[in-house]
């Protein structure tokens, strides 16, 4: 947290007549309060237990993301995750999809593209919702491969 987000806050709390707000942000906690006179004197204060609670996350995800692919729409356009409304999506998270096999469908110009798993792998998580536009290059599924 920078100088520019705390008075940013504290912008926040006058213009909405607060007395007292309290922020955690990146490992830091700032908690504010007006007429306090030991906020000046508080230093800010960094949680030693939440720092290495943001450790142990970073590096559960560095774990994943090692081990893990996405699917990124290769085009922009509406990202749908069924043929069509009533019927079910191509693939769901904790399901395999084997390489080859349609996982969405992206509609540019009025086409629809069917978009194929290059890989196989789980599911691990879908990250875009029915009905989303996309752009080129974005994440669309995240995939453990087998």
């Amino acid at each position: 947290m920078n100088l520019k987000e705390i008075k940013e806050i504290i912008n926040l709390m006058n213009e909405n007549g607060l007395t007292e707000i309290e922020v955690e942000k990146e490992g830091m906690r700032i908690k504010l309060k007006k007429g306090s006179f030991e906020l000046a004197a508080a230093p800010f204060i960094i949680e030693k237990e939440r720092m290495a609670s943001l450790e142990t996350k970073q590096e559960t995800i560095e774990k994943i993301s090692a081990r893990t692919q996405e699917i990124k729409s290769p085009m922009v356009g509406t990202f749908y995750r069924a043929p069509s409304p009533e019927a079910p999506s191509f693939i769901e998270a904790g399901q395999t999809v084997e390489a080859g096999q349609v996982v969405c469908i992206i509609e540019a110009m009025k086409l629809m593209n069917e978009i194929k798993s290059e890989i196989r792998g789980k599911v691990l998580e879908v990250l875009i919702e029915n009905a989303q536009a996309v752009e080129f290059g974005q994440p669309m599924f995240l995939i453990e491969p087998l």
